[in-house]
């Protein structure tokens, strides 16, 4: 069974999970781990992969053979990945540039749900700059959205003035002049939280329904080691929880999540959690409440 998991803690627990299971467990190393995503959805190289919300709803959507572990792997505020370098606040995104890695990338979904719905900002008033494809091979961008030159990178380009503001997380570089758009952008987050009930995620796991339905010892094995041990790790702010596990847990993330890709034509048709949930313990043989429903 191979495994990607970015942090050394979740692979670990995996690993002995699977080997205590019956299984031959072989932790494949992927950097940055979102690199793993491509391979696993459209090749079928690995059992069991840490992978980005939004594109586990597109491969879903477009019918991969792939499932969900309702394991949250990397949760996080969003609003403070809206950047700028000069006096524009986000006010001013429409009628300016706003550089993001890809369209389908989860941060940029969740930050351009955020602009349409608390700043009434129309996505096609903004001029969009995308710096490479997502990891779904059938997914193209919207014909508004325009690719930045072959070899551009967004950290450069943003940092040279190209593009008027940039959707960042790990990538931001480190220079003083950046600055939030949003003002107080991470008690703006909180409280959109509070609102909402829950908190943006970012990383998920997702198996291959081929060892879900060839080996689902094994991979509930997994799971359960995965969800004990992301639950009690990270920063738990209080009144939400960044690192959620269990399909009760997930189904309002993940599905504000669905909504705001289909909204902007990252999805090419609505994806329900509950199909979510079919598909998983379709494959594994199991009830809902195997897994935290």
């Amino acid at each position: 069974m191979k495994i990607v998991l970015g942090r050394d803690d979740l692979a670990a627990v995996a690993l002995t999970a699977a080997l205590d299971a019956g299984a031959t467990p072989e932790r494949v190393e992927v950097k940055p781990v979102n690199k793993a995503s491509r391979p696993f959805l459209n090749d079928g190289s690995f059992d069991v992969c840490e992978i980005p919300v939004v594109t586990l709803l597109q491969a879903v959507a477009y019918d991969k053979p792939v499932a969900l572990l309702p394991v949250t792997v990397l949760g996080r505020f969003q609003h403070q990945t809206l950047v700028t370098l000069g006096g524009l606040g986000v006010g001013d995104v429409p009628g300016h540039s706003v550089g993001v890695r890809s369209w389908s990338q989860t941060t940029g979904v969740w930050l351009r749900g955020f602009l349409t719905e608390q700043y009434g900002i129309a996505l096609s008033d903004v001029e969009w700059r995308t710096y490479e494809d997502g990891h779904v091979d059938e997914h193209a961008d919207p014909s508004w959205v325009k690719r930045a030159p072959e070899g551009a990178k967004l950290p450069k380009d943003f940092l040279d003035g190209k593009v008027d503001f940039g959707i960042m997380g790990n990538e931001l570089p480190a220079d003083d002049r950046i600055r939030t758009a949003i003002p107080d952008a991470l008690d703006v987050a909180e409280d959109w939280a509070l609102r909402k009930g829950f908190a943006p995620i970012n990383h998920v796991v997702g198996v291959s329904l081929s060892a879900a339905g060839s080996d689902p010892k094994t991979v509930l094995a997994v799971y359960d080691a995965l969800a004990e041990a992301a639950a009690a790790t990270g920063p738990v702010p209080p009144p939400v929880e960044l690192n959620p596990v269990g399909f009760a847990a997930l189904r309002g993330p993940v599905s504000e999540a669905a909504r705001y890709a289909y909204e902007q034509g990252v999805l090419p048709r609505p994806v329900e959690f509950d199909e979510l949930v079919e598909r998983t313990c379709g494959a594994l043989g199991v009830p809902s409440s195997r897994l935290g429903a």
